[in-house]
């Protein structure tokens, strides 16, 4: 049975990244999965945070929002106090970044990545970090040819996907409408060896087995491989 936009259970919605799409960032990309929308640059910085100097190593760090329009119901600026959902996104992303970075060969130099997300139709954070990737390695790439380093610090590649429970079947990628209404949500993040750097999964009305478990970090597995070989393909492209 065919899914609410038409596709199959472990089918990944259309993926897209646009890179160098604004001007002044050292890497910017514009990554679309389906309806959702998200522009991830990556700015770099010749200094590292204080609690860092003197320590001859770098730092990865990220920032994640939703423009106000970008859902069906305006939602206000985060102007003075960032909430908890979007405090614990951006500090994913970082996470997620980080575990492919060297950051003994970045030297005392900041990799900032921001994540804006245009337009919401589920799976933001996953597309986030699986566009963001694509924005750090554009920034190194900018780095290298600057002379600021000698050598990339990216040591494998990273993405993530979400996967859950709709009714009885095991879906890949869901969509909000999906998402919403969804016994088990599930985002994974993994690197192209096929290594977990996160797992965040959660019975939202329902409890889940072993055995679904398994499934479900399968199906992600191999949603992941498709967007990191998707992530290959559109680096190969010059800019």
């Amino acid at each position: 049975m065919a899914r609410i936009d038409g596709r199959k259970p472990n089918e990944l919605r259309p993926f897209k990244f646009v890179r160098g799409y604004t001007k002044h960032a050292a890497g910017s990309v514009l990554v679309s999965s389906g309806e959702t929308t998200v522009l991830c640059t990556a700015s770099w910085e010749k200094k590292v945070p204080p609690w860092k100097m003197g320590e001859g190593t770098g730092w990865v760090t990220a920032e994640y929002d939703m423009l106000p329009a970008a859902t069906n119901t305006r939602r206000r600026r985060n102007r003075t106090k960032i909430d908890g959902r979007t405090q614990e996104i951006q500090r994913l992303i970082g996470r997620s970044l980080r575990s492919v970075v060297d950051l003994s060969i970045l030297g005392e130099n900041s990799i900032l990545i921001d994540c804006d997300v245009l337009q919401a139709d589920g799976g933001t954070r996953t597309a986030s970090i699986t566009g963001a990737y694509v924005a750090l390695c554009d920034a190194v790439r900018v780095a290298k040819k600057n002379g600021w380093i000698k050598k990339s610090p990216i040591v494998d590649s990273v993405g993530a996907t979400s996967v859950g429970r709709v009714g009885n079947k095991l879906l890949l990628d869901l969509n909000y409408e999906e998402d919403s209404t969804a016994d088990v949500d599930m985002n994974v993040v993994m690197t192209g060896a096929g290594r977990f750097v996160e797992v965040q999964g959660t019975g939202e009305e329902a409890t889940f087995t072993q055995a679904e478990l398994d499934k479900l970090l399968r199906i992600a597995s191999r949603g992941i491989k498709q967007l990191i070989a998707l992530q290959q393909k559109a680096m190969r492209k010059r800019i």
